[in-house]
């Protein structure tokens, strides 16, 4: 799109179905390559991308030339699809339903991938659950606890 210019940088989380912790280490790599690919094909940027055996963190430099809910949607459906093929886990992969998803200024960019990628240092203090309500309580975003990523079954 001539003359448009934006500076768009979002921090999306997401996780695996009923928040299993089925993601490994011998695969985990390969798949935030994978995923960093289909950001890429879309047109965005991938800034950092990290997690934990249960959830995602990515922080994309967002283009104007789709909606962040399409890219979640394909970024969730493609990856579901490579993990499944190539038989990362026994039975069928799969993520939860949704996501979160927060907007930072540039200043903030070199903190938000220290974060990421620190997710085994934080997540030694602090459960999953507390970590996303946390950073929904501090971009003030209403939410409804019956809808928060379900508790492991």
């Amino acid at each position: 799109m001539a003359n448009t210019y934006t500076q768009i940088h979002i921090h999306a989380i997401f996780a695996v179905q009923n928040r299993l912790s089925i993601i490994k280490d011998e695969w985990q790599n390969d798949l935030y390559s994978y995923i960093t690919g289909i950001v890429t094909n879309h047109g965005h940027k991938m800034m950092q991308i990290n997690g934990m055996p249960d959830h995602v963190h990515m922080l994309i430099g967002l283009r104007p030339v789709q909606s962040l809910s399409e890219l979640m949607k394909y970024v969730k459906q493609d990856s579901t699809k490579w993990i499944n093929q190539n038989r990362f886990i026994n039975g069928r992969f799969s993520w939860q339903e949704g996501f979160g998803a927060f907007s930072h200024s540039k200043s903030q960019i070199p903190g938000v991938i220290k974060y990421i990628r620190e997710q085994e240092e934080h997540h030694r203090k602090r459960t999953f659950r507390e970590e996303y309500t946390d950073f929904l309580e501090k971009f003030d975003v209403d939410f409804d606890e019956r809808y928060i990523f379900k508790p492991i079954v």
